[in-house]
């Protein structure tokens, strides 16, 4: 019997030739991050103390803090302070701030490869999977064990296969994938099971669109999203770190088995917009009624990477943004913050009327630096719209592509982008 990528994964970090779905295992963990937020200072620090012993690895544990950079008032920094103070304590060099949301300061760094298993205390640790890695968020008490030991106990999951066959139109972007796929499985249809994304449409994304993917696999309740090692693969591998190694070792057999297979025709897709409170209520963009926007919101780490950055300011190019709307940036990273600084991509938007934010969390979770009013609007490229999530209980938050997310911020309401794009 053939094995998924998460079995093929989870069978080298267990040290074994084969697992199957079901099976109780324990992997050795390649990475384990934590963040500000869910990092050392919630019972991490203590248990380890209580334990008497240290970090297992200094060099296999990465600490960015994210969530409260910058700091908004006196806690947020005492928090970060924390959290900076401990890494270095603990001899953790790989440690991060003002570098950005986690997720991507992974992806930059070079903290992930194909074939490893990485652990954070972020639930959207899914995002690893773009590079086949098995990505999962874990609790601070899972952590601490891992911190302790090195390795955790997992249960093999069940794989969906997901495939997305022919090609995107224009104006259509991963986010639309992501959004379809949630809606068709829901907020709960993959609860502990690997979300295994295939077919023509998805290998023909950049890394960039892929990370969107397998970002939001959690929104289901996935364990892990995941695309198999391909020519995007090994070129991102190669440009960014010189790694040459063929790693399509992990990808999945022939024969492999799973629990589900949904299909769809990318052809047919039209952008999609998750409408308040839910991210699994998401409509066809043409089916959305005229609603106003009071914000639009560029950035995070499932919507501020390069690609959306760019795609967004070639549409604004040439307009501006629509009066009385607040149109907030925050790249993903430092490192893409100063790449689109170089190119000129963040003077398009500015000069559009958009406002730039430093890269962090912090628009997203509403922790500072974006948050909505009463009764207000905001169409974002982030990956959750929970009620109250970015400001007050009475607001909405639509979600969407950047595209669609920089249309609204023309016209003023949520906006299909293939209405400025020529040739969709």
């Amino acid at each position: 019997m053939g094995m998924t990528i998460s079995e093929k994964i989870l069978a080298h970090a267990s040290g074994r030739e084969c697992v199957q779905a079901g099976e109780i295992i324990w992997a050795k963990v390649d990475c384990a991050m934590m963040d500000d937020l869910l990092g050392p200072r919630v019972e991490i620090a203590d248990n380890l103390e209580k334990m008497g012993v240290p970090v297992w690895d200094p060099e296999k544990v990465v600490i960015i803090s994210d969530h409260y950079t910058p700091p908004a008032n006196i806690k947020q920094a005492n928090i970060v302070k924390y959290t900076r103070d401990w890494a270095a304590a603990n001899g953790i060099r790989n440690y991060y701030e003002f570098a950005g949301p986690c997720h991507q300061v992974m992806m930059d760094k070079g903290h992930v490869l194909p074939g490893t298993l990485v652990v954070g205390t972020d639930s959207h640790s899914t995002t690893y999977g773009a590079l086949c890695s098995f990505g999962t968020g874990i609790g601070s008490t899972e952590m601490s064990g891992v911190l302790a030991t090195g390795e955790i106990w997992l249960k093999v999951p069940e794989s969906i296969r997901i495939r997305w066959d022919e090609t995107l139109r224009t104006g259509v972007m991963a986010k639309d994938i992501s959004l379809k796929t949630i809606q068709k499985i829901g907020h709960s249809g993959a609860t502990y099971k690997t979300m295994e994304y295939c077919g023509e449409a998805i290998h023909s994304l950049n890394m960039d669109e892929r990370m969107c993917l397998t970002n939001m696999a959690v929104e289901t309740g996935a364990k892990a999203g995941l695309i198999g090692c391909d020519d995007v693969t090994a070129a991102y591998l190669k440009e960014n770190f010189n790694i040459t190694e063929d790693f399509s070792r992990f990808n999945a057999d022939e024969d492999a088995v799973y629990c589900g297979d949904l299909q769809f025709d990318a052809s047919e897709l039209v952008p999609q917009v998750a409408c308040p409170h839910e991210v699994d209520n998401v409509f066809d963009i043409d089916a959305i009624d005229r609603v106003r926007v009071d914000q639009v919101y560029l950035g995070s780490c499932t919507g501020g990477r390069y690609y959306d950055l760019k795609m967004a300011a070639d549409l604004l190019r040439g307009h501006t943004v629509a009066t009385g709307i607040r149109v907030l940036v925050s790249p993903a990273s430092r490192d893409i913050y100063n790449r689109c600084m170089r190119e000129g991509i963040l003077e398009t938007l500015a000069e559009a009327g958009c406002t730039i934010l430093c890269s962090t969390c912090g628009a997203c979770l509403g922790v500072h630096s974006g948050n909505i009013g009463d009764n207000e609007v905001c169409v974002a490229t982030t990956n959750r719209n929970f009620l109250g999530r970015m400001g007050s209980k009475s607001s909405g938050v639509y979600l969407a592509s950047p595209l669609t997310a920089a249309a609204s911020a023309v016209t003023g309401y949520i906006t299909d982008p293939r209405e400025f794009l020529k040739g969709a």
